[in-house]
């Protein structure tokens, strides 16, 4: 399969081979639910607790008499019925949220975005993409030369530059190839790859 490859100039004069195996593969939802739905969970932290009634500072004595007062038995105030008593399936600190996803079936996944985003012409190939200044007004013309606004830019390793001037521009991403994630490649309008880094996600993915 063949990718137009945009050229130093801002223009599409070229084009990349790539691998129909892992660029031309159809797109299973199912799939892609799994690896999304495993990777946001194993990104949870369980910092949240609440008290079992066994955790409740309470007394243990009986409220009232079990017959004879009318009301219904109650046998301590810890009870999670009770106002302030303990949650009947509290939410732990030691809550683990992880997901087992194999290897396989992750690359299948992403693979399968990656074509679904070649299908509909979100992903771009350019053969480098720099910027000489660290300044956002930099990489801000460069993008609006491109057309691009909405964008994650993916390379094989990141420029100095290109990181720093990044950081201030909004729904602007720039990343490493390893650091690729679901939820960035499905979520951005468009998604900018240089051929160095193209090569590297093929590396990851074969």
């Amino acid at each position: 399969m063949k990718i137009e490859l945009i050229g130093s100039n801002d223009q599409k004069t070229a084009s990349i081979t790539v691998s129909d195996e892992l660029f031309m593969r159809n797109y299973n939802e199912a799939l892609v639910h799994q690896v999304v739905t495993s990777y946001l969970s194993n990104a949870r932290s369980a910092t949240r607790a609440q008290k079992s009634r066994s955790d409740i500072d309470k007394s243990t004595r009986k409220p009232w008499r079990q017959k004879g007062t009318g009301r219904a038995r109650a046998g301590m105030t810890s009870s999670p019925i009770w106002r302030g008593g303990g949650k009947i399936f509290p939410n732990s600190s030691g809550e683990n949220f992880r997901k087992k996803l194999n290897k396989k079936m992750y690359r299948a996944g992403i693979s399968s975005i990656l074509s679904q985003l070649i299908r509909d012409n979100r992903l771009l190939v350019i053969e480098s993409f720099c910027v000489e200044s660290y300044k956002t007004k930099a990489l801000s013309k460069k993008l609006e030369d491109l057309g691009l606004s909405n964008v994650m830019i993916i390379t094989g390793q990141i420029d100095n530059n290109l990181y720093l001037s990044s950081r201030n521009i909004p729904n602007v991403a720039v990343v490493e190839v390893n650091n690729i994630d679901p939820i960035s490649l499905l979520k951005f309008k468009k998604t900018l790859v240089t051929s160095d880094g193209l090569k590297k996600i093929e590396e990851l993915l074969s």
